[in-house]
């Protein structure tokens, strides 16, 4: 299951921190930064799923 996240947190990084986390900090935190630049959004997206 962490597989199908992590490639969905490529393609959609807020969406595969949301299924993992919820609407918590962390999500608002990866939606702050895929609008600031979509490859951090991704670093912390995977860096979330795999922490968890």
């Amino acid at each position: 299951m962490d597989l199908i996240r992590i490639i969905i947190a490529i393609l959609l990084p807020p969406l595969g921190v949301f299924l993992q986390v919820g609407l918590s900090g962390a999500f608002w935190l990866n939606i702050l930064l895929t609008i600031l630049g979509y490859i951090p959004g991704i670093i912390h997206a995977v860096w979330i799923i795999a922490k968890r």
